[in-house]
């Protein structure tokens, strides 16, 4: 029997007219029955600083009065080698030139997010991945995204890929690791300054994973692996 991965992705600035710089598309994955583990162990983490079970890690909550949580919940992740994290990144939108390539932006969506994926599946494992619920397109959103990505790996009868389903952070520790990790990337890579916290987790993710967060690694880093897109690339 294969063996089974769960897949938590959550994006960063995806929209193509929000303004922001850079792009970053993000993925956390561990094995199916290690994920049970590793949400008692995240829940532990949030009760030992005085925070409820239920409590939801988010880049956007990262405050000084918090600094040490979301370290530790860091070094958890850096520390446990059943997790693992990957990101893709668009450092610059405002250099994409869709119509050059016959596409629209949520086609160059979707092309991203095989990008991010087809680096961790594997012809020989299963995947369910879980995405975080953004709007109310969401479920149209994922049939299509299973479908080019069975498609993309010739996986017909998706038993690569098992399911895409959307789901809510608040309800899963991992897809909030996902939140926090996509966070770190995207403020390195929007050239964002002034938030202590947030630079202080930013330094200690440069420090654990030997990277600077903005260049991408080797294809076969299995912690933290990094994919730069650069618009002078082929966009189909």
């Amino acid at each position: 029997m294969s063996q089974v991965f769960n897949i938590y992705c959550d994006e960063s600035c995806h929209l193509e007219n929000d303004h922001q710089k850079a792009m970053v598309l993000g993925a956390v994955w561990c094995p199916l029955e290690k994920t049970r583990e590793i949400a008692v162990r995240i829940r532990e983490i949030k009760e030992s600083h005085g925070l409820k079970p239920e409590f939801e890690i988010k880049w956007s909550k990262v405050s000084p009065a918090k600094k040490q949580f979301y370290l530790d919940i860091l070094d958890y992740f850096f520390d446990d080698d059943d997790l693992h994290f990957r990101a893709l990144i668009v450092p610059d939108k405002s250099k994409l030139n869709h119509a050059s390539f016959g596409q629209s932006h949520d086609d160059f969506y979707y092309k991203m997010y095989f990008d991010l994926l087809k680096v961790i599946l594997s012809p020989e494992a299963c995947y369910k991945i879980y995405i975080d619920v953004k709007d109310t397109q969401g479920a149209v959103k994922v049939k299509k995204l299973h479908d080019v990505l069975c498609n993309s790996i010739y996986d017909f009868s998706k038993e690569i890929i098992d399911r895409i389903q959307l789901i809510r952070s608040h309800e899963v520790e991992q897809l909030q690791l996902t939140d926090l990790l996509t966070g770190v990337i995207s403020y390195v890579n929007r050239e964002l300054t002034g938030n202590a916290a947030k630079e202080a987790l930013v330094r200690r993710t440069m420090e654990r994973s030997h990277y600077s967060l903005r260049r991408t690694t080797l294809l076969r880093e299995n912690k933290v692996n990094l994919f730069s897109w650069r618009a002078s690339e082929a966009q189909a």
